[in-house]
């Protein structure tokens, strides 16, 4: 007769999955269970106040974004991951953002998509598991579902919301990704985290755009990331000169939060800064057509704007840098784009290098 299997004692497993998180590259992990309803609320309220934009996907699915077992049928706790991703010396963003000739893409855009390399992570974790334990159900993601990654990282101990409404750890700031394994296994809980941002509003007084409306409040419709990113189309003319040299992304809330003091440097090879997109000239990237685009953004998070896209929120940037015939000269190559977008654009940043023409003539006379 086979020997019966000895029971599973599930407060040492919770310890030895932290652990071996740490081993696959995460920088923390917790434990949480599937209760949203606390969270339901402010996500009804986020939609019916129109702040999601156009991404009407967050309606489209709200309900499964507050039932997690609707993902996967029998989910009884979440294990939460965080992996960090800040580069050395990431204050000297500043020098980036302050230089209106460079180009700046948020650091977490700057190497490999993280999507792919924290779910492939994430199921070599969940096979470590399985050799302890046997067979178990679970489902890896990673911002690749409707699923409220803050709000479990929160419950799971991993850190608080922000004012900015990212998540904050006491020990490594807001520059890092969340993973989630979704599992049936009945682990023992971890303790959220109290809020610790107390009386600051570094990220709300930073916002270029005044997207943050109110502590832990984003109005996405005017918010930076957002429309470099997700939205498509033309850009608000009014939200176009706040825009500055920001490509793709914007970090002035997290660069400017006292608790990234504490941020870990990335340890992955693969989030390294790709082809000096970490300080490149706004008017090389211009350059680049939809082939070379495509070579040199291969495999990374910057493509989710698509070509067209990124010559829209370059041209932006040019409209904005300072008057130079090389910047005009940029400009009009690409002023009879096939894109009715990039042309706008390009028209735009023409009428807005004019301007500071005139203004630099009548300065000097």
């Amino acid at each position: 007769m086979s020997a019966t299997p000895a029971p599973i004692d599930y407060t040492q497993l919770a310890a030895e999955i932290k652990r071996w998180a740490r081993e696959f590259g995460f920088a923390d992990a917790g434990i949480t269970d599937i209760d949203l309803s606390d969270a339901a609320q402010g996500l009804d309220d986020y939609l019916a106040a129109g702040h999601h934009g156009g991404m009407q996907w967050m309606a489209e699915r709200a309900h499964m974004r507050v039932h997690p077992e609707e993902l996967h049928p029998g989910t009884l706790r979440i294990i939460c991951v965080r992996m960090d991703y800040a580069p050395p010396e990431i204050q000297s963003a500043w020098d980036v953002i302050h230089d209106d000739s460079l180009a700046y893409i948020s650091r977490y855009a700057l190497g490999r998509d993280y999507h792919k390399l924290i779910r492939q992570r994430l199921q070599k974790f969940a096979d470590r598991i399985e050799r302890e334990v046997g067979p178990f159900g679970y489902r890896v993601f990673c911002d690749s579902a409707p699923i409220m990654e803050k709000p479990l990282a929160q419950k799971a101990g991993l850190g608080w919301r922000g004012k900015h409404t990212l998540t904050l750890s006491r020990s490594g700031g807001s520059y890092f990704f969340l993973g989630e394994i979704l599992t049936d296994l009945p682990l023992p809980v971890d303790a959220p985290v109290s809020d610790h941002c107390g009386s600051c509003t570094r990220c709300l007084d930073i916002c270029p755009t005044g997207a943050i409306i109110a502590p832990g409040q984003l109005d996405a419709r005017r918010c930076i990331t957002y429309l470099n990113i997700e939205h498509k189309g033309s850009i608000d003319p009014e939200l176009r000169p706040l825009m500055g040299n920001r490509i793709f992304g914007c970090d002035d809330c997290q660069l400017v939060c006292p608790w990234n003091k504490y941020a870990k440097v990335t340890v992955e090879a693969d989030f390294a800064p790709r082809h000096g997109l970490d300080h490149a000239r706004l008017i090389d990237l211009f350059g680049w057509d939809e082939a070379t685009w495509r070579t040199n953004t291969e495999g990374m998070a910057v493509r989710r704007a698509g070509h067209e896209g990124w010559l829209r929120n370059i041209a932006i940037a040019l409209g904005n840098a300072r008057h130079s015939p090389e910047v005009i000269a940029a400009l009009h190559a690409r002023a009879d784009h096939p894109s009715d977008i990039v042309r706008e654009h390009v028209q735009w940043a023409l009428a807005q290098q004019a301007g500071k023409r005139q203004n630099s003539q009548g300065t000097a006379a």
